[in-house]
Formats: C-alpha cells, sequence, structure tokens
C-alpha cells in the first residue's frame, strides 16, 4: 500500500480504489467514512466474528485483519466458544497467528469490528467485551441483524458478508494478495453453497475471479471445505439419516453428544448433515437438531424457497435468511420441534 493520511485516516493514494460492483452495495458512504474515520483513529483494533465460525465468518474476519495489519494496526482477533478451537475443516486459512482465546481478548476495546454476527447473543463469551468497547463496527449480510453495534455495515442483499469485508479491504487502500483471497474466497463459497444458491450473482462470480486471479488453489481450498471427514462421520451421518423422519413437507432428524461420543466426533464436525437431509424431494424444509457439548440443541434449517426458516427462527431467538437459518434450543428434541413446527405454521 501507498498510504497518505486524511483526518486520521490512512487512505490509498486512490482513495477510490473500489472494486467492480462496489456501488451496488447497500451500505450507505457515510457509515464507510465513518468507519475509515475509526480505524484511522485507533492504534488497535479488535476483531470478533459468531461463536463456532464458519468460513464466512472466520475468513472474512482474517481478511480484514491481514488489511488492517498491512496500515500498521496492531489486530487481535477471535471468537467466543468455551472451548476455543478453530474448526477442522478451516485450519488451512492462513492468518491465523492473530487468533487469541476469549481471556487474552481486550476487555475493554477502544474499536471492535464484528463479521457474521447477527445478535449479540452469537458473540458468547465476548458479550461483555463487546458491551464495554468505545465503538463497535457490524459488518453482516443477515436480514435478522439486531443492529447491536455503534455502527452498522449491514447489507441483507449480500451473498456474504467476505462481499462486505473486500469493500472494507479496498476502501482501506488494500489489494488483493492469495493470503487475504484465499480468507474472501473460503467465505463467499460457503455461504454460496459453492456458487449453487440463489444469492449467486453476476457480481459474486466477478469476485470470484477477482480472488482466483491472485492464483489461489480452488481445487484444494474445496477439499478442505467439502471432501474431508473422519471416518466417525460415516457413523454418526448413518445413525442421523436412519432417524430421519418426514412429515408434512418437513424432514428432520437430530444428532446426539451420545452419538457423537461414540464416534469421539468434535462438533464442529455436524456442519454437513444438513446439506445431505435437505436433498428431500418431498420435503420444502429440512432441520438438523444437533446437540452440543453443553445438551443444548443448534438448530440448522433450510428452504427451498415457499417457507421462510430466517423468520421462523428469528422469532425463535436464532435468525438467519429466507432459505438458511438457525437458532439454540434448551428443550427437548419433541419440544424443539413442536415450537418449530408452529411458528412455521405462522409464515
Amino acid at each position: 500500500m501507498t498510504p497518505d493520511v486524511r483526518d486520521g485516516t490512512r487512505r490509498a493514494s486512490h482513495p477510490r480504489r473500489v472494486s467492480p460492483g462496489a456501488g451496488a452495495t447497500a451500505v450507505p458512504e457515510a457509515a464507510w467514512d465513518r468507519t475509515l474515520r475509526l480505524i484511522g483513529r485507533s492504534e488497535e483494533v479488535a476483531l470478533a466474528c459468531h461463536v463456532t465460525p464458519d468460513g464466512d465468518a472466520l475468513g472474512s474476519m482474517l481478511a480484514v485483519g491481514f488489511a488492517l495489519r498491512s496500515i500498521g494496526k496492531r489486530v487481535v482477533a477471535s471468537f467466543g466458544d468455551r472451548h476455543f478451537a478453530v474448526p477442522r475443516l478451516l485450519r488451512f486459512l492462513p492468518g491465523q497467528e492473530m487468533l487469541v482465546p476469549p481471556a487474552e481478548f481486550p476487555a475493554a476495546p477502544e474499536l471492535l469490528i464484528t463479521f457474521d454476527v447477527s445478535t449479540f447473543e452469537r458473540l458468547g463469551l465476548l458479550r461483555d467485551n463487546t458491551a464495554r468497547a468505545g465503538e463497535v463496527i457490524v459488518i453482516d449480510h443477515h436480514p435478522s441483524n439486531e443492529g447491536f453495534g455503534t455502527l452498522s455495515l449491514i447489507d441483507s442483499t449480500a451473498a456474504a458478508t467476505a462481499v462486505l469485508a473486500e469493500q472494507l479491504i479496498y476502501r482501506l487502500g488494500g489489494r488483493l494478495d492469495r493470503d487475504i483471497a484465499t480468507c474472501l474466497y473460503a467465505g463467499l463459497v460457503t455461504d454460496t453453497g459453492s456458487f449453487k444458491h440463489a444469492s449467486t450473482t453476476s457480481a459474486v462470480h466477478q469476485m470470484a475471479a477477482r480472488l482466483v486471479a491472485t492464483g489461489l488453489r480452488t481445487d484444494e481450498i474445496a477439499r478442505e471445505l467439502w471432501d474431508r471427514s473422519p471416518f466417525g462421520y460415516l457413523k454418526v451421518l448413518s445413525a442421523a439419516l436412519d432417524r430421519a423422519v418426514l412429515e408434512d413437507g418437513v424432514v428432520w432428524t437430530y444428532v446426539s453428544r451420545v452419538d457423537r461420543a461414540a464416534q469421539g466426533l468434535p462438533y464442529a464436525e455436524l456442519e454437513g448433515i444438513i446439506d445431505i437431509v435437505r436433498r428431500t424431494d418431498e420435503a420444502e424444509v429440512a432441520v438438523v437438531l444437533k446437540e452440543d457439548d453443553h445438551g443444548d440443541w443448534q438448530v440448522s434449517t433450510r428452504s427451498k424457497g415457499r417457507a421462510d426458516v430466517g423468520s421462523v427462527c428469528a422469532a425463535l431467538g436464532g435468525g438467519g435468511h429466507h432459505n438458511a437459518a438457525g437458532y439454540t434450543s434448551h428443550d427437548s428434541v419433541e419440544q424443539t420441534m413442536a415450537a418449530f413446527r408452529r411458528e412455521l405454521g405462522k409464515v
């Protein structure tokens, strides 16, 4: 980068170096400008993404972390899981030296930026840190976002938070390199279902082309994200499919802690089960209940378009998108599904 300083903000010598399609963002330019001013006057920037991070959350956060470090900012990044560990599928992402466990995260950051966090609760152990922060910039694309920060960069039309992360990087005066592109690409392919979802527009493909042009290996990223599993996953998947139920256009199943313990399978390995269950031709909606290490049920839902599962999950304390959403239930499997069906009947 070749920065200069304007109003305390480091910018590139060509401050309008933004990526193609940047004008389509629903984020007002005033919000971007204030973001740059806040970053410019901060020596350290704290970054946080949601608990049990997926490729979009962690990838977007690390990509922006690289850009911030390149303009001389100290960067510390984390997510608020009690058992702090990067999910196995994402351990190929560069930049993980920026990560610290929640206990080492600043107690009251001057500036905190969150990524892909739709609700305050999704910050987990970092909720108190966020509440004490001087400024909180929320970068997200979930339509159910609560807007809990002091500044929101939220665009529900964006295919992924990575789209907004790329725009911030360009506005900071950054250029894509292979590390940044790898992180952003992981976010983009994760949230578009490897370019299968309806959110995959021409702008999404144009962004992917920019990222691939840096020399990243799309085959290696795809293999890490979708084509690797421990053998125990097959056993747990088999049990989940064996107990799957199809009723009134909803296919659902669950995976208990006992299932996972029998195979020594970590919770993070369960992410892909919903994508297999949702293939059921006879079902409009798919639901998978996954019991976490604390006995709570993490509920993943998918719709083929007619049902708005985002609204259903928001009513149950969670959120997400029209066709993909989730929430946490503290009730039994039977009670959880009964509550889900009641809310589904209202949309």
